[in-house]
């Protein structure tokens, strides 16, 4: 299917140039959805990890084993994920 762009409030097909142009720039798009993917759950992986800091400051109480593995498995969670969504987010004690 042709792409267009509005030039003047009229819609006007791509030229050859142009086409091949956006493909290099859906390619590229396409080419880091694993890396936007990843970033993404680093992102959550860091917030689930500030919510349990709590637990290792030098003033509060012992870290239970629970909450220990529980941090470990988040923060091992980026190399652990697979793309069809086959692991888990760690449940929190």
């Amino acid at each position: 299917m042709p792409r267009h762009h509005m030039i003047n409030n009229e819609q006007v097909d791509f030229t050859d140039a142009e086409e091949a142009a956006q493909d290099v720039i859906d390619q590229a798009w396409a080419d880091g959805a694993a890396a936007r993917t990843l970033i993404k759950i680093r992102e959550k992986r860091d917030v689930l990890l500030s919510e349990t800091d709590w637990s290792a400051m030098p003033d509060s109480p012992a870290m239970s084993d629970a909450m220990t593995a529980y941090r470990k498995a988040l923060r091992d969670y980026p190399a652990v994920y697979t793309a069809d969504n086959s692991a888990d987010w760690p449940t929190k004690p």
